[in-house]
């Protein structure tokens, strides 16, 4: 029950959505995301639309190294895995457990990150497939590097979370912040599971 209280702990058993502002943020939220989705629509639309326009370029199936991929998979799926133990802590009312999670969640995706980086790094310097190169180097890179942004820009806001309520503890003001925060990148694990699949693997596949 949503309302109930731990009298033991102080804190109700849902502490993110326990007052309105927690709730409108909850709320609110959805809303972005619906605005999300259509933005990853279109996009993966466009990419489908031109993966088989590579000009003189390299085609998916010359390039892709779809253990590189595997790799950058793992990271970024078990750092949605410790998102989810992080709240299970919040909820628990264990704020250090919380935050070390967070952080294991911060650099997991950090190596994701710095793996992506370098897997662009190979395709421009080793294979030549500029972002202008073809069609399908466009909107590959638009589309890919689209989930990168806001792969950063969920790591900046889990990160100034953590730093600004690091004495803080939990409370009804910053749980729906980090749980709000934790969806938002989940979200970010599901586009790439589509990513993957759309993408590395029906490349690979011709």
């Amino acid at each position: 029950m949503a309302g109930h209280v731990d009298t033991s702990k102080g804190l109700p058993s849902h502490p993110e959505r326990a007052t309105l502002e927690g709730k409108n943020k909850f709320l609110g939220f959805w809303f972005f995301l619906g605005g999300e989705t259509i933005l990853f629509a279109t996009f993966f639309g466009t990419y489908l639309g031109l993966r088989n326009g590579i000009a003189d370029g390299p085609a998916s199936s010359d390039i892709f190294s779809l253990p590189l991929v595997f790799i950058m998979t793992m990271f970024l799926l078990t750092s949605s895995l410790t998102s989810v133990l992080a709240m299970f802590a919040m909820k628990k009312n264990k704020f250090r457990s919380m935050m070390v999670w967070m952080w294991i969640t911060v650099l997991l995706g950090l190596a994701f990150l710095g793996f992506e980086i370098y897997e662009f790094y190979e395709y421009v310097h080793h294979y030549g497939l500029g972002f202008s190169e073809s069609a399908f180097a466009s909107a590959f890179y638009s589309l890919v590097g689209l989930h990168g942004a806001h792969v950063a820009f969920g790591l900046s806001w889990i990160i100034v979370l953590l730093i600004r309520y690091s004495r803080s503890g939990i409370t009804l003001t910053n749980a729906p912040k980090f749980y709000v925060a934790s969806l938002y990148w989940h979200f970010i694990d599901v586009v790439w599971v589509f990513i993957f699949t759309v993408v590395y693997l029906m490349g690979v596949g011709g």
